[in-house]
C-alpha cells in the first residue's frame, strides 16, 4: 500500500482526504542542525508537526532521524505532494518518490503559466493576476463585476494610525494555550542546544500561533468576527504599543498547511454579504490571500531555482551580526531597535515593518539579497523559501531588476515618521541628513540613490528622485558619512 509522506508545511486536511493508506512525517533533525532559525518559530513547526501525529495515531509512522532520506530510503511505495521548495523538490525526486500536483494555493501552477503565456511581452503584474482569481473563483464578484465598484481599495487601506493613539483599540487576536506537546518540544530544543550544539535565534515566549486545525479555524474566526471590520484602513500603520494591529495572523497556519486559502477568503466574503465588515477591509484582506500570497507562490515557480541568485545592484555586504542576531540594543534608531525586538519576541512583525524598515535598510545598506532571504526565512514563524526568495528578491531587494516590481521599496525617515509612532522617541531627526542628529533611513535613501543614479534615471517611477539628488548641498558630506558608517549600527 502506498505511503504518503508529508513535509511539515502539509498538516491540513486537504493534504489526506484523499489517501487512505498510511501516512509518515519525518522530523529531521539535520534542518535543525545546519540554520539557526528562530526558536519560536522551531517550536511551532515541531509542535504542529507533533500535534498532527497524534491526530492520526497508529496510522501515522513520525520518524525522528538525523535526514529525510535515512527514513524514506527504506520505504518501497511513497508519494508526497508536490514540496513547496526546490531543495524539497529535488530531494523527492532523488529518493525516487511520486509526486502529486501542489495543494494549498487557490490556483493551480498550470493555470498560473497558461495566464503568463498568454502575456507576452506585457509584465506579469499580481493586479492583473488577482482580479482574474477573483473572477475564477467568484470571490467578492457579482455578475462579473467588483462589488463595490472598484476591484482594488488600496487607496483607501494607507491611512496612518490615529494621531495620539497607543493602539488601535480593537479586540486581541485569539490565542492559542499550550500543552504537553508544547511542553516536550520546548524541553527537547533546551536539550539540542545544551547537548548538541543546536543554536537558534530570538526568544521562545507563550506559542502565539496555531498548531493544529481546530486551532487555526478558531484564530481565523476570532479575526473575521472581531478584528476584519478594523483591517482595512491602517494595514500599512505601525504602532508601538499595538504590535498586532487588526492583522489576522493566519499567515502562520496557512503556510503550515493547516488552512486552505479559498476557505479563507470565502469566511471574509461572508462577513461582508453578512454586513459584518466594510468591503474595503475585505478586499484588502482577500488581496492578501489569493492575491499575492498565490502570486508570490507562482513567481517562486515561474522564475526558476536561479532567481534567488538574482543581485542586479551587485548588492554583496554582509549582513552584521547585531541584526541577524536580533539585537534591538545594539541601534539607538527607534524603528529598527523596536522592530528587531519584536522579531525576536514573537517571529512576526506586519508587513510594513518587515519591507519598509528591516528590507528597507538592507536595501540602503547594500546587503546580500541571498544573505537576506535566508535570513528571513529563518526568522519569521511564516517564512519559507517560496514566500521570502520572491518576496526578498523580487519585492524588498529589488534584486531582479524589477521583473517583479517596478520601483524599489524604501524611503527616508518621513514616510517612517507619517505611518508610525517611531520617531517621536527616537533620538535621530527624520528631517535630518546630515550630523549627529542625521536619521539613518533619511540619508541612506539617499546615499542608494546616489550609487543607483545611473541605474534608477530612466525609471519612470524613481526619476524625480534622483533628480532629486542635484537639489542637495550636502550630498558629498552625506555620501562621506554614510561611507564611514557601513554596517556599524545607528
Amino acid at each position: 500500500m502506498t505511503t504518503r509522506w508529508l513535509f511539515g508545511d502539509q498538516l491540513g486536511p486537504h493534504f489526506t482526504d484523499d489517501h487512505r493508506g498510511p501516512l509518515l512525517l519525518v522530523e529531521s533533525r539535520a534542518v535543525f542542525r545546519r540554520r539557526r532559525f528562530h526558536r519560536a518559530k522551531a517550536h511551532l513547526v515541531l509542535s504542529a508537526m507533533r500535534h498532527r501525529a497524534a491526530e492520526f495515531g497508529d496510522r501515522m509512522t513520525y520518524a525522528r532521524a538525523e535526514t529525510y532520506s535515512e527514513v524514506v530510503r527504506g520505504l518501497d511505495d511513497v508519494e508526497v505532494v508536490h514540496p513547496t521548495s526546490y531543495a524539497a523538490l529535488g530531494l523527492v525526486e532523488r529518493l525516487g518518490v511520486s509526486v502529486l500536483p501542489p495543494r494549498g494555493f487557490a490556483t493551480a501552477r498550470e493555470d498560473f503559466e497558461r495566464w503568463a503565456e498568454g502575456r507576452g511581452a506585457r509584465r506579469l503584474l499580481m493586479e492583473d493576476f488577482y482580479r482574474r482569481a477573483r473572477l475564477a473563483h467568484g470571490v467578492l464578484v457579482d455578475g462579473g463585476e467588483p462589488v463595490g465598484g472598484k476591484w482594488n481599495f488600496d487607496h483607501e487601506n494607507r491611512e496612518p494610525p490615529p494621531k495620539g493613539a497607543a493602539s488601535l483599540g480593537v479586540a486581541d487576536p485569539w490565542w492559542p494555550t499550550e500543552d504537553d506537546v508544547d511542553a516536550e518540544v520546548r524541553d527537547d530544543l533546551d536539550r539540542w542546544e545544551r547537548e548538541e550544539g543546536i543554536e537558534t535565534i530570538g526568544r521562545d515566549g507563550p506559542r502565539r500561533f496555531p498548531v493544529t486545525r481546530r486551532e487555526a479555524l478558531a484564530a481565523l474566526d476570532h479575526f473575521v468576527e472581531h478584528r476584519l471590520p478594523h483591517f482595512g484602513a491602517h494595514e500599512d500603520a505601525i504602532l508601538e504599543g499595538d504590535p498586532w494591529m487588526a492583522h489576522s495572523l493566519v499567515s502562520a497556519p496557512l503556510n503550515l498547511g493547516l488552512l486552505d486559502p479559498l476557505e479563507v477568503v470565502e469566511r471574509a466574503e461572508e462577513a461582508y454579504r453578512s454586513g459584518g465588515a466594510p468591503v474595503a477591509s475585505v478586499e484588502g484582506f482577500v488581496r492578501q490571500v489569493i492575491g499575492w500570497r498565490d502570486y508570490v507562490w507562482h513567481t517562486y515557480w515561474h522564475q526558476g531555482d536561479a532567481y534567488r541568485r538574482e543581485n542586479a545592484l551587485r548588492a554583496n555586504q554582509r549582513m552584521p551580526r547585531w541584526f541577524t542576531d536580533l539585537d534591538a540594543e545594539a541601534t539607538d534608531a527607534r524603528c529598527l531597535s523596536h522592530t528587531l525586538d519584536q522579531v525576536a519576541e514573537h517571529g512576526w512583525v506586519h508587513h510594513i515593518p518587515r519591507l519598509m524598515v528591516l528590507g528597507s535598510y538592507a536595501l540602503q545598506r547594500g546587503w546580500s539579497p541571498q544573505q537576506v532571504t535566508d535570513w528571513f526565512h529563518r526568522a519569521f514563524v511564516d517564512g519559507y523559501d517560496w514566500v521570502m526568495v520572491p518576496n526578498v528578491v523580487g519585492m524588498s531587494q529589488h534584486a531582479d531588476d524589477g521583473q517583479m516590481m517596478t520601483k524599489p521599496y524604501t524611503s527616508g525617515g518621513a514616510y517612517i515618521n507619517k505611518m508610525s509612532d517611531h520617531c517621536g522617541s527616537c533620538r535621530f531627526d527624520p528631517k535630518v541628513r546630515v550630523g549627529e542628529d542625521a536619521c539613518p533611513f533619511s540619508a541612506g535613501y539617499w546615499w542608494f540613490l546616489d550609487r543607483h543614479r545611473e541605474r534608477f534615471a530612466g525609471n519612470h517611477r524613481m526619476s524625480r528622485a534622483v533628480n532629486g539628488l542635484d537639489r542637495l548641498s550636502d550630498l558629498a558630506e552625506l555620501v562621506a558619512q554614510e561611507d564611514a558608517r557601513g554596517n556599524r549600527a545607528p
